[in-house]
């Protein structure tokens, strides 16, 4: 996963259990904007999440943040 992935998404998770607590479960679209803009990084965020760790949907932005700080 390239660097500017990893940061974007510790600071979404971040902003996320800042704002609603331990508990917060997101997807990866919570990574990008509503728009199709950049389709080579969600496609590298779908991969990461889906057939490299075998995750939810949904999942704790804690368990999330933790997985990409120790790769």
């Amino acid at each position: 996963m390239n660097s500017n992935l990893k940061e974007k998404i510790i600071r979404v998770c971040d902003s996320k259990i800042e704002s609603k607590g331990l508990n917060v479960g997101l997807s990866f679209y919570a990574f990008f904007s509503n728009k199709n803009d950049n389709p080579e990084l969600l496609m590298e965020a779908a991969t990461w999440w889906i057939l490299e760790n075998k995750l939810d949907h949904f999942e704790k932005a804690i368990k999330i943040r933790e997985l990409v700080k120790s790769k």
